[in-house]
């Protein structure tokens, strides 16, 4: 199967998505297979949710209208066109993925079959309805696919690299077990904002879409924000306010009242505004409903810290001119060539030998 057929297959899986991107999808009879797939990717969206409380409706239909727009074919001929994908040897290869936001493994799976590998998937419990059934829709968009494509509850044999995301913890254990296999391990990380009082109103909203897309629990979620010394959080507040309705989330809102409480009952300083709380800390992962932040004294010597901490760090918003700085309410909307843990995936398939 050459790359282009590949191509052409998510392209058509591209179409098929962009009709559950809206509030009440409706088939367009122009789009491929959609006899067959439209009402059972229908029943599959009831399923993720009914599984996953953090899968709400909007959060579903935001992944994926962002694979929707990826998956285009002018963006795939140029995400593939940096690398030597004709002269690959199909090898078989595992991936071990995660299940915070819905389809979070997706890329991997896209980066495996678009290089000319075969594809060993070992699913979350928390994100397990959607990819086996777009999978049987590139089956069906291109035949060649059938026998690539596996979905295994069991022990993982018979790969020969591996693509694990984690914990710190199970990425140890993954270290360990594929200690003799090319991989890419992947494990905890964050991501932060920086702020200098000069934001615009619409950064601070974007701001807000960086933190409560997902519900914060994506790596490319902020978790943490840095201001200089006496900086007025009114702007922050204000801007973030746009998703105050994020409290109509049930586990939502049961997070954020359990995570108040504990920070009053022991005496911790907080600020709140009825649906998110800020702390000081020096920590980058915070809990749900709160987002720690840090003085810092200048920004060279904050820059500085965050280089150091890179291995914590998914992304940093940022308008400062600084070096892979990500634009206020850009961190959940990732092109392809945005490899999580700045890690080239597809130069990593493309030389396995």
């Amino acid at each position: 199967m050459a790359l282009a057929e590949r191509i052409n297959a998510f392209v058509k899986l591209g179409d098929f998505l962009s009709q559950f991107s809206t509030e009440n999808p409706q088939p367009n009879m122009m789009v491929h297979l959609n006899d067959p797939f439209f009402d059972g990717m229908k029943h599959q969206l009831k399923l993720a949710q009914e599984n996953n409380g953090w899968f709400t409706k909007e959060s579903l239909r935001f992944a994926i209208r962002n694979w929707a727009k990826a998956l285009q074919k002018d963006s795939l001929e140029r995400w593939t066109a940096e690398y030597a994908i004709d002269t690959v040897t199909p090898k078989k290869v595992a991936i071990i993925m995660a299940g915070n936001i819905p389809l979070v493994g997706f890329h991997d799976f896209l980066s495996v079959l678009i290089a000319g590998h075969e594809v060993l998937v070992k699913q979350s419990s928390n994100d397990k309805h959607l990819l086996p059934y777009l999978a049987k829709f590139l089956e069906y968009a291109e035949p060649s696919f059938k026998g690539k494509i596996t979905f295994t509850d069991e022990k993982l044999t018979g790969f020969e690299a591996v693509i694990a995301t984690g914990s710190n913890n199970t990425a140890r254990y993954f270290e360990y077990y594929f200690k003799n296999k090319p991989n890419i391990i992947r494990k905890n990380r964050n991501s932060v904002a920086i702020l200098t009082g000069n934001e615009t109103e619409a950064q601070m909203v974007g701001l807000s879409d960086d933190i409560f897309t997902y519900f914060g629990l994506g790596c490319r979620s902020v978790s943490k924000i840095f201001v200089p010394k006496d900086y007025n959080f009114d702007a922050f507040f204000k801007g973030i306010y746009a998703k105050s309705n994020i409290m109509n989330s049930a586990k939502y809102a049961n997070n954020y009242d359990y995570n108040k409480a504990v920070y009053l009952m022991s005496l911790f300083d907080i600020l709140e505004n009825g649906f998110v709380m800020i702390k000081e800390d020096a920590q980058y992962a915070s809990p749900i409903a709160t987002v720690f932040y840090e003085y810092y004294e200048d920004l060279d010597t904050l820059q500085e810290k965050l280089h150091t901490d890179a291995e914590l760090i998914q992304c940093v918003v940022a308008d400062i001119n600084m070096k892979n700085e990500v634009q206020f309410g850009r961190t959940q909307h990732p092109e392809l060539h945005d490899y999580a843990d700045g890690v080239d995936t597809l130069e990593f398939l493309t030389n396995l030998s």
